[in-house]
């Protein structure tokens, strides 16, 4: 039987790097903005960006510039399941969406999910997945 991981909250530096008035330290996010964040990118990073975990991150980039249809949709899904699942041990993911937006060329992204060890309702992520170059 795994052991599952329980926490009293989880804390991370702000990717502003704003310091705070007061103490001149770096601002803190907390537990939910943390994790959402924790999430966030571990999807938008491409296996290979980590130095010394080249496999860290999702492969979603690429099925960006595949077909816009629910093929793909899937797909993106099912990366975006896989990669959660590997490297993010703080959540339990209940469901991932992905939904062509054919006027944007971009995929609406949906996560739900909990977080264990936080007493914390379901939360509920959204972001839009579109092609740069």
């Amino acid at each position: 039987m795994p052991l599952e991981r329980v926490s009293k909250g989880f804390k991370d530096i702000s990717m502003t790097f704003q310091r705070n008035p007061l103490n001149g330290d770096l601002i803190a996010i907390k537990n939910e903005t943390c994790i959402a964040r924790s999430i966030k990118n571990i999807i938008f990073t491409s296996p290979g960006e980590k130095f010394f975990d080249e496999s860290f991150g999702s492969d979603v980039k690429r099925s960006l510039f595949e077909s816009l249809d629910d093929l793909t949709a899937s797909t993106i899904e099912s990366q975006i399941r896989e990669s959660i699942r590997n490297y993010e041990p703080r959540v339990i993911l209940r469901s991932v969406r992905a939904v062509p937006d054919y006027d944007s060329n971009a995929f609406d992204v949906i996560l739900i999910y909990d977080i264990i060890g936080e007493e914390v309702p379901t939360q509920q992520l959204q972001f839009v997945l579109q092609q740069t170059r």
